[in-house]
């Protein structure tokens, strides 16, 4: 900054608001600067100038798997909401270590970066009511009533409720489910809403057609296998998301049951395959990239200084029908 100061035969204060707030110096100075900056080819240190400013224009986004795509939309809608207003965004994937998304807490309290999103919610609520009384945080698609942290969520319950009610409606007595780990917040409620749908149309919740997945595809064929080899009858099965219904159709066609005349499935997430796999999964639509950007904005609040901390936001989901339950549309 001093070489560009001395060549432009200005201070270095002036430079410095060349690159601020150059509506402030006369263009000719301006122009002045500008052309001894190309010359020497100057590059502003950022990270100096973040360190004066105690801000790094940068967040953080801890995610449970970045391999799934539901978090991939939902990080795609932080990124956009965020790079409309000068943000940078940095992933720290987890894959579903808890010491590992400890460890990123760090990056936060060191200041590294202004703000975090956490698309997870396995931390206990101690440290993460903590962690929000001094730090800028939001909790995304998962959630915990017992933070006082802004999240942005769906009804995981109603949802649930969605999905099995469509099957029942369509006649079916014996409907399966097959959840995701039930240390999860989320498959806890899509199985209560699973739960309260076969006891509100006044039939028994038969533990032997309940099946714990861990949202994979390999979950979802192997419970499918556990429940064919049964001979417990279900004609029906809501899979706690599309990746285990897929599982479930696969295991279906080894063992030649036919989806959806001898089978009908509802999946949950709606993620881009669900509508071009044979047959399209019938499906829980939930606005991903919507909660991505709800998100960013709640921590922009925060970082701002507005007060947010108990704001929640509840994003609809809807019921997406396709071939496999066996409905017409």
């Amino acid at each position: 900054m001093i070489d560009v100061a001395q060549l432009a035969n200005v201070s270095t204060a002036t430079v410095s608001r060349v690159l601020q707030n150059p509506e402030e110096v006369k263009e000719e100075t301006r122009k002045r600067v500008l052309s001894s900056i190309k010359q020497l080819n100057y590059q502003p240190n950022v990270l100096a100038r973040h360190l004066r400013k105690n801000k790094t224009n940068t967040i953080l986004v801890v995610v449970p798997n970045i391999l799934n795509t539901v978090f991939s939309h939902i990080v795609g809608g932080i990124e956009h909401t965020a790079s409309k207003n000068n943000f940078r965004v940095i992933l720290g994937n987890s894959n579903k270590d808890i010491n590992k998304e400890y460890d990123f807490l760090n990056v936060l309290k060191q200041r590294q970066v202004d703000g975090m999103i956490l698309l997870s919610a396995q931390m206990d609520s101690d440290t993460l009511n903590e962690l929000v009384k001094e730090y800028s945080v939001v909790i995304a698609s998962e959630y915990k009533e017992s933070v006082n942290a802004a999240m942005v969520t769906i009804d995981n319950i109603k949802s649930g409720i969605m999905a099995t009610r469509h099957l029942l409606r369509l006649g079916h007595k014996q409907v399966a489910h097959i959840s995701g780990p039930l240390s999860n917040y989320l498959s806890k409620d899509r199985f209560k809403g699973y739960k309260q749908a076969i006891i509100q149309q006044g039939l028994e919740v038969d533990s032997d057609l309940i099946k714990e997945g861990a949202f994979t595809l390999e979950s979802g064929f192997d419970q499918t296998i556990a429940l064919l080899n049964s001979n417990k009858p279900f004609s029906a099965l809501f899979a706690a998301n599309d990746v285990m219904a897929i599982g479930a159709i696969k295991a279906a066609k080894v063992y030649g049951v036919r989806v959806p005349e001898d089978l009908a499935v509802v999946g949950f997430d709606n993620i881009g395959f669900s509508s071009v796999f044979d047959p399209g999964i019938t499906t829980i639509a939930q606005p991903m990239t919507e909660m991505g950007n709800k998100a960013m904005e709640l921590l922009l609040k925060s970082m701002k200084g507005t007060e947010y901390r108990k704001e929640r936001i509840m994003l609809q989901t809807n019921l997406i029908i396709r071939e496999s339950c066996g409905a017409k549309k």
